[in-house]
């Protein structure tokens, strides 16, 4: 049986999985879902989650591709981790959670994936009287958008995916980003919140060392959109 700490609640998420989410600390969005759908599976592939706030990206994933050959969540914030955990523990996933800044993630950890995904900070800017707690998982207070890309290269394989989800607005910024650490676009997708409507959020996946060439999706249609 699970014990919830204060705040804590269970929620659906995948058929009869079960996750942890605390009223108090960040709760994921549709973002991660889309994300999770987005990313495409290989045999064997070990997988990696940055930012993994409670470990929807990753568990949702591995779900949906039960023979992946690892997991590991990568999150700064320890509350997030030990949720992260105990949902892990709840379903039967095996997965391994490092505490750890993207930037300080250890040199063991380099070349080691062949599939990283991202759901990051998107926006810049203070945090005002937000929350500190939620606002580090919206807002690039600890982390840019260039320290992700970074911390990507670094940790994958190469020829290994990196697949992450941003703001549309900054496409342009993500894929210079990702073409200057040779991380090369090789799927591009849009995600509007109506059919016809202007695009909020960007799907990439990108190939360390791959050639040019990138095949642009459809728009995605996510018809309730939950802000990050």
């Amino acid at each position: 049986m699970t014990v919830l700490k204060q705040g804590e609640v269970l929620e659906d998420f995948f058929g009869d999985k079960k996750i942890i989410q605390n009223e108090g600390l960040y709760r994921f969005t549709s973002d991660s879902v889309l994300l999770s759908k987005f990313a495409r599976a290989k045999a064997g592939d070990n997988v990696a989650d940055f930012c993994a706030g409670c470990g929807v990206v990753g568990f949702h994933f591995l779900c949906l591709n039960p023979k992946i050959r690892s997991l590991t969540l990568f999150e700064m914030q320890e509350e997030l981790c030990d949720m992260a955990r105990r949902t892990a523990i709840l379903n039967g996933f095996e997965c391994d959670v490092e505490c750890v800044k993207i930037q300080d993630i250890p040199r063991s950890f380099d070349d080691k994936f062949s599939l990283i995904l991202c759901n990051p900070p998107y926006e810049r800017g203070g945090f005002q009287s937000e929350d500190i707690k939620k606002a580090v998982c919206r807002k690039e207070l600890t982390l840019t958008l260039c320290e992700t890309v970074e911390g990507a290269f670094r940790a994958l394989k190469f020829g290994g995916r990196f697949a992450i989800v941003h703001r549309a607005d900054r496409a342009a910024e993500l894929i210079y980003l990702l073409k200057k650490r040779n991380l090369e676009p090789k799927r591009l997708q849009f995600v509007a919140g109506c059919e016809g409507g202007k695009p909020y959020l960007v799907l990439v996946e990108a190939v360390k060392g791959g050639k040019e060439g990138v095949e642009v999706l459809p728009v995605a249609v996510n018809s309730s959109p939950t802000q990050k």
